[in-house]
């Protein structure tokens, strides 16, 4: 399938970006930043057309967007607002993708969904209450930012528990690792600097774009082939 092709050469080109950020090849790295997400982009363009197509391309663009902007970090603190920006739509668009998903069952085990909150909320004010006292002026967005991780969690959570398990896992799964790799970056910015950051962050960031837009193609592709 050729979806599989698409992904396979992200994952190929992602373990070669991975490794240049390991070895600490900072300018090679900086160069090659910016081709990760087209690969996730070309390979959604050409998979078969279904309704939340279009989502999932505009949030993959604002998660590009993301990437590019935050290479010029070092040029000013409105480079990363704006980048903020640019996830912060992305979040918001997958939160979106995730409402917007055909729904194969009922949740039937409410003691799961109620424990999978009691986490979600844990995660979230310990984010909140260990970053609040060093943010400065940076509070209210960020505040709004994590706000928008969280829920984008959630109704990946929600979701695992309503479509086909297996794509529903995997969905999970990829929004974890996207809520881990701003954590990182969070903690690493404000709070303390984290060991081998860099590729902390890029690796949850790269794990958590394949899995979700691996989940949903199959999710969607099991229910075009259904019809």
């Amino acid at each position: 399938m050729k979806e599989n092709l698409g992904l396979k050469s992200y994952l190929a080109f992602s373990i070669i970006y991975l490794l240049i950020v390991l070895f600490q090849q900072d300018e090679t790295a900086w160069y090659l930043k910016p081709f990760l997400i087209p690969f996730l982009l070309i390979t959604v363009y050409f998979f078969e057309n279904f309704s939340t197509k279009k989502v999932l391309l505009i949030a993959l663009f604002f998660s590009w967007i993301g990437d590019v902007i935050l290479l010029f970090t070092d040029q000013g603190e409105l480079y990363f607002i704006f980048g903020l920006v640019a996830f912060l739509i992305s979040h918001i668009t997958y939160i979106v993708l995730f409402t917007k998903q055909f729904n194969s069952r009922k949740i039937k085990n409410t003691s799961v969904f109620w424990m999978g909150i009691g986490f979600i909320l844990l995660y979230f004010s310990i984010l909140i209450f260990t970053l609040f006292p060093k943010l400065g002026a940076l509070k209210i967005p960020v505040l709004i930012y994590a706000i928008t991780i969280t829920t984008m969690l959630y109704f990946a959570f929600k979701g695992s528990l309503k479509w086909t398990q297996k794509m529903g896992n995997q969905v999970l799964i990829g929004a974890i690792f996207f809520v881990s790799s701003d954590s990182i970056l969070a903690f690493d910015k404000f709070y303390t600097p984290v060991p081998f950051n860099s590729f902390l962050i890029m690796s949850t960031y790269i794990v958590a774009q394949y899995f979700i837009v691996s989940g949903i193609l199959k999710l969607n592709h099991k229910k075009i082939a259904s019809t």
